[in-house]
Formats: C-alpha cells, structure tokens, sequence
C-alpha cells in the first residue's frame, strides 16, 4: 500500500487473462531522481496521481486489446475524468497536442503518454477532426470509438476490463466490427477505412459484413485523406508479418486504388498485379524496413510511375530514393551471371543490397521461377571480401587539376571510367590508374 492506502499495481499477461500485479513505488518519481519508468509503468504512475487526486482514470483503447490477447502494445494511452485544465495543474512536464480535444501527453514520469479526457464528439465536417467535443463519461468517450476492440479500459484498481461496447465478445469472436453504425464512424474519420483492414490482417480477425459492407461501399472517401495519414497506415500494415494479408484486402475492398493509385485514382490495380504483390509480400521476411515491402509491392510498375507514387505518398526524398532504387536494381539482380564485378560491387555499396535479395527471393517465387538467380548472386556477392565492395578511388579531381584540366563535365566521365575499371580489377594501382586518365583525356581531345 501506498501513503493513501492504494495499492500499487502493474500489469502482467497471462495468456488471454490480465492480471494486475503489485509495483514497487518509490516515494514519488521526483524522489527516485525522476528516473524514468518503462511505458507501462508509466501509464500506471499516471493512473494512480489521477486518483490520488479524485480522478477516475483508466488504460484505454489498444493497449487493453493488445493485453488481452498477449501481445505486448505499442504504447499505453490513459482516459480520464480530469478536464485538459485540470492535468495541466496536475502535471509538471506536459505537451498540449491535442487540448482543443481533450488529450494532453504527460511526461513526469519519464516517457510521453497520451492522457485523454473521457468525451462526446460532435460532427466531423472534415472527415477527421471533431467540430467540437463535449466532455463526458466513460461510456460515451467509448462509444464515439472506432471499433469494438478498441473500445475496452482497463481498470486496474479493481482488476477488470470495462466493456461498453462488446468488445470482448468481439475478440473472442475474433472481428473487427465498427462501434454502433459503421457508415457513421467512416463519415467521422475517413482513416478508419484502412484501419480497419489493417486491424484486420494484423490482428488476423474477420472484418464483421456489415463493417465490411460499408468499408467497400465507403472507400471513395480515402481520397479525401491526407497522403500523410495514409502514408503511416500502409507503413504500419506493410511492416507487419501479415503484409500480404493486408494487402489483398486493400484490392478486394476497393481501397488499394485510393490508397496506392499506381493505375490511377480509383481505378483498380491489374488482377495479375495484385496476385503477384501479394505473393512477393508473403515471401519476405517477418521484419523489414518500410522501403522493402513498399517496393516488393510496386515491383510491378514501372520505375517512373513508382517514383510519381512515392512523391504523392509525400515519402521522404531517402525512403523514395530506396523504393526506387529497389524497383529499378531488380531487373538487373535477376540475371546475377551476366553482371560485372563493377556492377555487382554497386549493388552491394548501395546499402540497401539485403533488401535487393530479398525482393529478388520474394519475386521469383511469386512467379514460381527457379531461385538459382538469387542463389548465384548471393553467393558472388560473399565471395568479395568487404573491403573490395566500395573501396578509396585510385585517382581524383586534384589529379586532373594537376594535370591542367579545366573543371568540367569531363571530370565525372573520366573519374566514373576509372573507378569503375577499379571495381572491375582491371586497374589496381595508382600508376595505372593515372596512365588511364592521361590515355582517356587524349582520347577526349585534352591535353594531358
């Protein structure tokens, strides 16, 4: 027990059951130095100054889902009935994120947890933010959710989950279903279309038919979606092991025409096209980067149309640089006999050669094509010892500028030569290296 007599608690998981286990407090954060506490503890540290200070306070949303089925959540949000007002006095290292709607992220207790109040939304005009919001209870701020399993709190006082919405039922069924009328909740936030087909595959539940119905009925509205937005939900669907799970729903529900619009805006991919992404994306790897199983899906497309893709993704210039440098090696790791050493060198100092291979792996099996393409280049690539893939060029500008050559485009064309005779170990000396300059700038009409 703690000075107000509350016990401390911390969550542990147990299977499907929650259980809520004693913590060790310490007097108070500041007094263990403001040290901080891992995420859940966190949250917990929260929830018990909340009631010290005659709050109701609550685990809310995905975290409770995640516990409940096992899985270790992502972060752990925590609803409240303390006003924005009143956890700014509360709390002493605080962000007003998202005050004008009730959520203040707190971060005395070390990491930055988001602290809801419990609230009512009032019409959506933008397909995102509330018009306004009406500060209200529990029940309410559950019913205004998106789907029934993240609708759940965990109240963990009294070590039991607060269910309003039948979420539970839900996971037991595992469905995804919308909470009250799906149409609603897409009217409200246009997002929650492909939130719910990633929830879908990630979490591997059904999508419950009439939450479906409308998914397909409403995926239009993706359109309306800041790339942004859209942007972090396939990054977050494509990263997870079910990548190709979620990826056919995409098709099958009509929102892959919205969400990637590499045929065009609301045109349909190409059946051959989805099957083959589909097939690549199962065969990677459980865990990547984004930039893989981004260009694993657009492998198909061609290189300038991918590239236009990336942009209106609003990708950053390093993710799109990647996507595109993936697409475009592909056709050449395909046919790893007839590379050069020169060539193959690059591919490998490209620093995104792991995921070459395994988009390679991924696109002959979809094709159900032999792997000895990927087998020989992996095994040329092994054979060259590291310091061979990217080594220091034999000669540079200050060679040709001792040579009396005027700076110039004549400069990249003789310095790319050279290294590239370099890569292929036909020049392996600085003599070498500078007869061939002096013979290709001659050849050029430069005095050398």
């Amino acid at each position: 027990m703690d000075a107000s007599g509350t016990q401390d608690t911390r969550v542990r998981r147990s299977g499907a059951r929650v259980q809520w286990e004693p913590m060790a407090r310490g007097p108070d954060i500041q007094a263990r130095g403001r040290k901080p506490l891992p995420p859940q503890e966190a949250a917990e540290w929260i929830i018990r100054t909340l009631r010290e200070a005659g709050f109701e306070a609550l685990l809310a949303g995905g975290c409770v889902r995640d516990m409940l089925m096992g899985r270790q959540p992502k972060d752990y949000d925590v609803a409240t009935s303390a006003r924005p007002d009143q956890l700014l006095r509360i709390f002493r290292r605080t962000l007003k994120v998202g005050v004008q709607f009730g959520v203040v992220m707190v971060g005395d207790a070390g990491p930055w947890t988001e602290v809801a109040t419990f609230r009512s939304d009032v019409h959506y005009s933008d397909g995102r933010h509330p018009d306004r919001v009406v500060f209200s209870t529990a029940e309410q701020d559950a019913l205004r959710r998106d789907f029934t399993v993240n609708g759940l709190f965990y109240d963990p006082a009294d070590q039991k989950v607060i269910d309003y919405v039948g979420g539970q039922a839900d996971m037991r069924r595992r469905v995804i279903r919308a909470i009250g009328r799906a149409q609603e909740r897409f009217a409200e936030d246009h997002l929650r279309l492909l939130r719910a087909v990633r929830f879908s595959a990630e979490l591997d539940f059904a999508i419950e038919p009439k939450t479906w119905r409308a998914v397909v009925e409403h995926a239009a509205l993706l359109e309306k979606v800041s790339r942004e937005r859209v942007l972090e939900e396939l990054e977050r669907m494509l990263t997870d092991p079910r990548r190709a799970v979620g990826m056919r729903l995409l098709a099958d529900s009509g929102l892959l025409a919205y969400a990637i619009p590499a045929a065009g805006v609301g045109i349909a991919w190409p059946a051959e096209q989805v099957n083959l992404a589909c097939a690549r994306l199962a065969d990677l790897p459980a865990q990547t980067s984004f930039a893989c199983p981004l260009a694993t899906a657009l492998a198909d497309w061609p290189v300038k149309t991918v590239g236009q893709l990336c942009r209106q993704l609003t990708c950053s210039n390093d993710l799109r640089r990647q996507v595109v440098w993936l697409v475009e090696a592909l056709p050449q790791a395909r046919r790893p006999k007839d590379l050069s050493l020169a060539e193959l060198k690059r591919l490998m100092a490209s620093g995104y050669f792991d995921d070459l291979k395994h988009l390679l792996h991924a696109d002959l099996a979809a094709r159900g094509e032999p792997l000895d393409a990927w087998q020989v280049l992996g095994e040329r690539a092994a054979a060259i010892p590291a310091e061979k893939v990217q080594p220091a060029p034999l000669v540079g500008g200050e060679d040709l500028k001792a040579l009396g050559v005027t700076p110039g485009p004549i400069y990249k064309q003789v310095l790319d030569t050279v290294y590239t005779a370099q890569l292929d170990e036909e020049v392996t000396g600085r003599d070498q290296a500078l007869a061939m300059v002096r013979r290709l700038l001659t050849e050029a009409g430069h005095k050398a």
